[in-house]
């Protein structure tokens, strides 16, 4: 089954550190993504730009699609990247949550839903 890890926590903080703190940072980052590749289970993961860079489409009542700069919502926390997933079960993906190295908060994560039995069917499949 596949489960997608969002990163949620607050985007401040990373411009204060040293080159060496930035260094160490991501030495322990790329260790989490190599033991993650070797064990099979990723599938995809990527660091996001900061929220300002982000635009975002809302969908009016009207159904009017309305292009705004900046992300969805006002708050402190905003989703810093992913991680796509290929899990046998929930623990299994809990177990890589948990091993994230996020200095402050959160991951959620959630199962992918499975979408193909209402999709039309492609030559390919």
């Amino acid at each position: 089954m596949k489960y997608m890890l969002t990163l949620i926590g607050e985007e401040s903080g990373w411009q204060d550190s040293s080159p060496e703190e930035m260094e160490q940072i991501m030495s322990t980052w790329g260790e989490f993504e190599a033991e993650l590749r070797e064990s099979g289970a990723m599938i995809a993961g990527e660091a996001l730009q900061p929220s300002p860079t982000a635009t975002t489409v809302r969908i009016g009542e009207d159904g009017e699609r309305v292009i705004t700069d900046g992300p969805f919502a006002e708050t402190k926390e905003q989703v810093g990247g992913f991680y796509l997933l290929e899990c046998g079960d929930l623990d299994e993906a809990l177990g890589w949550a948990r091993k994230i190295p996020l200095r402050d908060g959160a991951v959620e994560v959630r199962a992918v839903f499975d979408t193909s039995e209402w999709l039309p069917k492609t030559p390919a499949q």
